[in-house]
């Protein structure tokens, strides 16, 4: 059973905080592209589109630590204080993604109809900094996590 769960957790890490990670990434970019080039349909629909996947895997990264506490708990570990980092990470994770990346995402797509205003570009590209200040946070998070996940200090695995 220890097998099956750790699987699952792994599995549902990679397809589901794989994707908000590229995309979170790639968003402050495609909305620099889509303020340079206010007329390009293309380059709206990919901010549109990466939104997307950010809002939906991030939904779907609930099971994450569902599986992860389930896997935790069966091995006899959830008192062990690589794993007790690793929740607080994955709670703060969530909620930079939750309170600062996705609502920054939402707010500077309701903002590109105003992307003719000189004065609301200005405004946008500063946002898309410190979105893209609050992703980088996000993802270092998430990499120490995944390095916290497979080194697991004190562990007897050797690694």
């Amino acid at each position: 059973m220890n097998k099956f769960l750790l699987a699952v957790h792994v599995l549902a890490a990679i397809v589901a905080a794989g994707p908000v990670t590229v995309a979170a990434s790639m968003f402050p970019p495609s909305v620099r592209k889509a303020l340079a080039e206010p007329g390009d349909a293309q380059a709206l629909s990919t901010v549109r589109v990466l939104h997307g996947i950010c809002r939906v895997y991030a939904t779907v990264g609930v099971a994450v630590p569902v599986f992860g506490f389930a896997t935790a708990k069966n091995m006899g570990v959830l008192g062990d204080t690589w794993l007790i980092v690793s929740i607080a990470l994955t709670t703060l994770a969530a909620v930079v993604l939750a309170a600062l990346v996705l609502p920054r995402q939402t707010a500077l797509m309701e903002g590109m109809g105003n992307i003719g205003n000189s004065g609301a570009g200005e405004a946008a590209r500063r946002a898309t900094g410190r979105l893209a200040m609050f992703t980088g946070l996000f993802n270092l998070l998430w990499a120490t996590v995944t390095i916290l996940m497979i080194v697991r200090p004190g562990s007897t695995t050797g690694a």
